[in-house]
């Protein structure tokens, strides 16, 4: 019994070598993959502090003049706290009529509700210059029939841009709901509650996750939407991506990655601090 249970046993440290070196290299490989996600960014970030107005490897030095630049710019200042402005309220109002639109298909059943479900999805399917020719030209007719300006109005590209958010909660929460327990509320409707009180009080809360998702989506794709909003913008304003479009027409320098920069650690820290709230109410 001795011999045969040191020859069973004998396998095991060759069996531990190699899982350790399957563990390593699966880590490698991620890291790797993780590295190649992020080397665009890292190299944005990094062109921000060269010194040389003319791109080029390796940089004779680096500075931080070129965020005082960007700072003093006036366009991109105009720019970003117009695009904010749109994106916040974009996003806001997307999120709303998803969601009621999300549980009416969800949680309703009536004819064409499929239908519905991808007309509300079909925003996601056209290519954002074909869409922003196509409100553009709906606004040059709708101007004309109702006898006022609708093109390049602050209205009319929060209301485009609204259009680009709303795939992204219907799609979000509608997912988020088929994972839900419908019993949940019909015991709070057993109990007294009528339907507004158990979605506000019963699935509004489980979908909070979902919810804030869809916000944090809709925000990112208004901020950086160009394409929709290059025809739509009006005189004297413009949004961020329209401005450093028209920057980088006549010059290249360091400048459009410090605006990059700027962009990316806001946005990332929307998402972290987004991804926070998300596991704490999951938690709750």
């Amino acid at each position: 019994m001795t011999a045969i249970s040191a020859v069973s046993a004998e396998p095991a440290p060759i069996l531990r070598g190699r899982f350790y070196w399957a563990r390593f290299l699966h880590r490698v490989f991620v890291a790797l993959m993780y590295l190649f996600i992020l080397c665009p960014l890292i190299v944005v970030v990094w062109l921000s502090f060269f010194k040389d107005a003319i791109l080029y490897f390796p940089p004779s030095g680096y500075t931080l003049k070129w965020y005082t630049k960007a700072w003093a710019n006036q366009a991109f200042a105009d720019g970003f706290v117009f695009s904010l402005q749109v994106a916040l309220l974009a996003a806001v109002c997307g999120v709303v009529i998803g969601m009621l639109a999300a549980v009416g298909i969800s949680r309703y059943r009536f004819r064409g509700a499929g239908a519905v479900n991808t007309l509300l999805l079909s925003p996601l399917l056209v290519p954002g210059i074909v869409a922003g020719v196509a409100i553009y030209l709906f606004y040059l007719g709708a101007e004309n029939f109702f006898n006022m300006d609708i093109v390049g109005t602050y209205g009319g590209l929060v209301v485009a841009h609204v259009c680009l958010t709303i795939p992204w909660t219907v799609k979000l929460v509608t997912a988020s709901m088929s994972g839900l327990d419908p019993s949940i509320e019909e015991a709070a409707r057993n109990l007294g509650a009528n339907g507004r009180v158990a979605l506000l009080r019963i699935t509004l809360p489980m979908l909070r996750p979902a919810i804030v998702a869809s916000a944090l989506f809709s925000f990112v794709v208004s901020f950086e939407n160009l394409e929709l909003s290059l025809s739509l913008v009006g005189p004297g304003h413009t949004t961020l991506p329209i401005a450093i479009m028209q920057y980088l027409e006549f010059t290249l320098d360091p400048t459009i990655a410090v605006v990059a920069t700027v962009q990316i650690v806001l946005l990332g820290m929307v998402m972290l601090v987004t991804d926070r709230f998300v596991k704490l109410s999951q938690v709750v």
